[in-house]
């Protein structure tokens, strides 16, 4: 069972990754664009974009919340890893929250920022994939 969750937690992170990977790279080529059919364009790609990855989001917690809960206290006592772990993935979340509020700004002609601001922003999912997968895999604490 447990390698069932295992399984299921790494699909729906990979899933959810690849979105939040691609979503940012949208914004940097919105925000280089004068076109305003292509604005168009790249507001509904976005919109799509990021509403279909959000489910891989939501499953990817709570397939990771089930094996915590299959793990037990103990565990959760006892891995400092896993404490770390859990702040990058918060912020990872309020990364995914954010992003909502970028789509927003876009979708009401309100981007302020430059595309080397989304090239930035690009690569922060990336530093969390880096230190997630160290943090599951090596377990240094």
């Amino acid at each position: 069972m447990i390698l069932w969750l295992k399984a299921f937690h790494v699909i729906f992170m990979v899933a959810w990754f690849a979105g939040i990977f691609y979503l940012p790279r949208l914004f940097v080529y919105h925000a280089q664009n004068q076109n305003d059919a292509v604005h168009e364009q790249f507001k509904v790609m976005e919109r799509r974009l990021l509403y279909f990855v959000t489910p891989f989001a939501i499953l990817t917690l709570v397939f990771g919340l089930a094996l915590m809960w299959i793990y037990g206290s103990a565990w959760l006592k006892a891995s400092g890893w896993l404490h770390v772990k859990l702040v990058i993935v918060t912020l990872l979340y309020v990364y995914h929250g954010y992003c909502f509020k970028l789509l927003a700004d876009f979708k009401h002609n309100r981007n302020t920022r430059s595309h080397r601001f989304y090239r930035v922003f690009n690569e922060i999912p990336v530093l969390a994939l880096f230190a997630i997968i160290i943090l599951a895999v090596v377990k240094p604490f």
